[in-house]
């Protein structure tokens, strides 16, 4: 189990500094957190499929996005804070949560192509994007190449500059090797098609709280057989180390420029002691950006929307209403 709990924090990619070889343990009370989704879910066709999405509120949207494995259940306990300013919009990516299941090989490219797509089938504009994970790649993305769509970027635990790219799997340790398991055809498919890892293992891992049934149920369900999983092996292999996958690469260093010029309102929400974005990195983002704010969680690792949704959500209305 614990070479496998390292796989999983490989998984996750996180910057040398915050990569630990064991899952985090559970170090305060448990916070008590509704796994209820109230929300219905709506579906939408877009391309050649469908995505499934929930909403609440009025006004200019504010619009969700996740990232791997998980869909737009992770925004429960945060979306209504943003229903209390505008039309909040929750959607799961392409192949995963309720969303269609298309035989694509799910690479950045097909995501972001159902994420342009759902934009458009919506008419969304002036839109304020929540994101996290690969969910914050894709975010900045559309707004670096759609400015005249998007006020506002909230963002947290993102797979960003500065953690990516990352020149070589040996600057990242004994995890290098394991993400060369992840990439092998053998390996990659026993770990996260097979076994489910990234449901079953990072997740769970990578919760201060144990989840609960319900929140078990909503995360695992969009991937209970081997066909389904194919968005979250994929993922992993589209990290940029060593240069490559090369598109990405230069998808990171867009992402950069376009991070460190704009001078959009931008928001980085952060915990303790966080994966992708541990405290420690938090100056990174302040010295090189123009517009940025940030605001503290508090405790929680990389899927800290299901300890501090609250405070998140606190944290989210406060600078909309102010910006």
């Amino acid at each position: 189990m614990a070479n496998l709990l390292k796989l999983a924090v490989l998984a996750l990619a996180a910057l040398p500094l915050s990569v630990q070889a064991e899952a985090p343990a559970h170090k305060l009370p448990l916070p008590v957190i509704s796994e209820e989704q109230s929300l219905t879910v709506k579906m939408i066709p877009v391309l050649d499929s469908e995505i499934a999405y929930v909403e609440s509120g009025t006004g200019a949207p504010v619009l969700f996005i996740h990232g791997n494995p998980t869909s737009s259940y992770l925004w429960r306990n945060v979306l209504p804070y943003a229903a209390e300013t505008g039309r909040a919009i929750a959607f799961d990516l392409i192949g995963m949560g309720n969303s269609g299941k298309p035989d694509i090989d799910h690479s950045y490219a097909d995501h972001y192509a159902y994420v342009e797509g759902f934009v458009e089938a919506m008419e969304l504009t002036d839109i304020t994007l929540v994101i996290h994970d690969w969910g914050a790649a894709l975010g900045w993305d559309f707004a670096r190449q759609n400015p005249d769509k998007v006020k506002r970027i909230a963002f947290m635990e993102g797979v960003l500059p500065p953690s990516f790219p990352i020149p070589s799997f040996d600057a990242m340790g004994d995890v290098g090797q394991a993400m060369k398991a992840m990439r092998d055809p053998v390996q990659g498919h026993e770990m996260v098609i097979k076994n489910n890892m990234f449901v079953e293992v990072v997740l769970p891992g990578f919760v201060n709280r144990p989840l609960g049934a319900a929140a078990v149920e909503a995360y695992g369900a969009p991937f209970a057989d081997e066909a389904s999983r194919t968005p979250t092996l994929e993922w992993p292999r589209q990290l940029p180390i060593e240069g490559a996958p090369a598109q990405m690469v230069t998808l990171m260093e867009n992402l950069h420029d376009f991070m460190t010029t704009t001078d959009m309102p931008t928001l980085l929400i952060y915990a303790e002691p966080g994966v992708l974005v541990p405290p420690q990195a938090v100056g990174w983002y302040t010295s090189n950006m123009q517009n940025v704010e940030t605001a503290f969680a508090g405790q929680g690792f990389h899927f800290f929307q299901e300890d501090q949704p609250d405070a998140i959500g606190r944290a989210l209305k406060d600078w909309m209403r102010r910006n």
